[in-house]
């Protein structure tokens, strides 16, 4: 399996984990040879994820994603000579024919959202990393790519698609499922690929999809050759695209070591992390640790620590927290965010990665932070920060607050402990969210004299008289007020629909900007939780249900 099956504490069925290992794939073969990297997809139908399913013709499930999230991080990491990742299959005639439809067919609707949203991520991923950190994508697709397969190359940069006279690229999920494509189908074409509206209304509508000479003229594909120079021209374009990367030709990479997480029935722990969760509340409080000694400032001596160098422990601690949490424990709507430490070696960490930028492991710690935090922001859960005496939000850990839909800061000046944040440099563009902005901008929709007076702040640490005046925090209670204050926001919080909450959380986080990131969560967010639970799909005689059992779908012909 893709994941370690471990019996959840909290209730009957396996919990659901992230990590992996190139030695326990059973979807995917990662090899590298020089610059080039080759994903290639061949998916072993009976390793699902979950019984009640054949994952045949090369389509995919959680389980599948989960190994390409691992892949990808190991190209970032420990391969950093490659680059340009060919993504390709090794079935003949078949690249990917997408989400398993059975799969989903059987699922519940959380599953489903969180499949999909996973699968966003790790799409999204694809493209930051092109966008960042000098890799560059190239999907060769040799055969059938349909659905979520073709939304998998429309992430690459290139697609080139073998012209065989049968190999054809589809988006069919309208005309045979009832629904939509899901993980960015749409947007992309029309948002990437500039393709035009009545063309793309044509393809979406289409099951047999467009073959190679058609796609290339509706900019559905990049290019394709015969089958006999397919291979060839593939290599071609991705020894080009190297040759325009500024990742290192000789660099020894990273070994991504096995997480050390343990999991009991009051939550997860890590070194650097730690997940309370209270069933009781439906609270999580997820505690991220500032470094306990002073980081090294000398690269050698960075890369000599590897994945033990606290910035990437944390990311990589607090980005499997997210999606255990977020796959594990449903019933948990309230994320309550806190850190701990002494927040002067998180600056120094800070200044460091703002020095070293240009390192290709600096970077790659920059991109994996900054994917982190973008799944707290369209995680569907109410996030408050809570700065208390102790806390250290400070530059890197202070996007912990400012992702959160609020955030209460202790109002203690008297005390010793009394909690002080402090903005560093990569407060102002160093961690984007999905909109493409600073935290720090969006907080304030780009209005210039807030962002500049917060600018102005950069290395101090600040009350929080001040942090209150500069729009830093929500709220400053002192202590008097404190304990009863949280409380009450937190019970009323819990008190209020779920559903509401994340279409109003969804709403507000990204402010003002748009990118076709904010367009795909948007709109997915619509999919999920209408098209998906209505009986047109998953009906008794919805799409989803009567697919592959030669029965037709009966429809509810209103328009809603």
């Amino acid at each position: 399996m893709a994941q370690a099956a471990v019996t959840s504490p909290t209730g009957p069925g396996q919990l659901v984990t992230f990590d992996t290992h190139p030695q326990r794939y059973r979807h995917w073969k990662l090899s590298c040879e020089g610059p080039v990297a080759t994903l290639a997809m061949n998916v072993d139908e009976d390793a699902g994820l979950r019984p009640g399913y054949k994952l045949k013709l090369n389509s995919y499930d959680l389980g599948v994603d989960i190994e390409l999230n691992d892949a990808l991080q190991r190209i970032r990491f420990e391969h950093p000579e490659v680059r340009t990742v060919v993504l390709t299959s090794t079935r003949d005639r078949i690249f990917c024919s997408g989400a398993n439809i059975f799969m989903l067919g059987l699922s519940s609707h959380a599953w489903k959202v969180n499949f999909c949203k996973f699968t966003n991520e790790t799409r999204n991923g694809i493209e930051d990393s092109s966008r960042y950190s000098g890799l560059k994508f190239v999907a060769a697709c040799n055969g059938t790519t349909a659905g979520g397969g073709y939304e998998l190359a429309l992430a690459c940069d290139e697609i080139l698609l073998v012209d065989d006279r049968s190999a054809a690229v589809s988006l069919p999920e309208v005309a045979l499922l009832g629904v939509l494509p899901g993980t960015g189908g749409l947007t992309r074409l029309t948002d990437k690929r500039k393709v035009r509206r009545d063309l793309a209304d044509l393809f979406c509508t289409v099951t047999e999809g467009v073959r190679a000479p058609r796609a290339k003229e509706w900019r559905l594909i990049d290019g394709h050759a015969k089958p006999q120079q397919f291979a060839a021209a593939v290599q071609q374009r991705a020894a080009e695209l190297a040759a325009l990367s500024d990742r290192p030709q000789q660099a020894s990479g990273v070994e991504l070591i096995p997480l050390a997480r343990q999991v009991d029935a009051d939550g997860y722990h890590y070194p650097h992390v730690d997940v309370q969760i209270d069933r009781k509340a439906r609270t999580a409080t997820l505690t991220v640790q500032a470094p306990g000694t002073d980081q090294p400032s000398d690269l050698e001596q960075i890369l000599a620590l590897g994945t033990d160098w606290w910035p990437l422990a944390m990311a990589r601690e607090l980005d499997d927290a997210i999606l255990m949490l977020r796959s594990n424990e449903l019933q948990i709507g309230t994320w309550i965010l806190k850190t701990r430490g002494e927040g002067r070696r998180v600056l120094a960490v800070d200044s460091i990665m703002a020095e070293h930028a240009g390192n290709w492991f600096v970077r790659e710690t920059l991109g994996m932070l900054r994917r982190t935090l973008a799944r707290l922001d369209v995680s569907s859960r109410t996030l408050f920060a809570v700065i208390d005496g102790g806390s250290c939000f400070a530059g890197t850990l202070f996007e912990l607050a400012l992702a959160a839909d609020r955030s209460y800061m202790l109002s203690a000046p008297e005390r010793a402990d009394a909690p002080r944040v402090a903005l560093s440099s990569l407060n102002f563009g160093g961690f984007e969210t999905v909109a493409r902005v600073s935290r720090i901008e969006s907080r304030f929709y780009g209005h210039e004299p807030p962002i500049v007076q917060a600018r102005q702040s950069i290395g101090q640490f600040l009350g929080s008289e001040e942090a209150l005046r500069l729009g830093l925090v929500t709220a400053a209670p002192d202590a008097l007020d404190w304990d009863d204050e949280i409380r009450i926001a937190i019970e009323e919080r819990g008190s209020l629909s779920p559903d509401a909450l994340t279409g109003m959380e969804a709403n507000l986080r990204f402010g003002a900007a748009e990118t076709m990131e904010t367009r795909i969560f948007g709109r997915l967010s619509a999919w999920q939780n209408w098209i998906f639970i209505r009986p047109n799909a998953v009906g008794e005689a919805g799409a989803l249900k009567v697919f592959g059992t030669g029965d037709k779908a009966r429809f509810n012909w209103e328009r809603v």
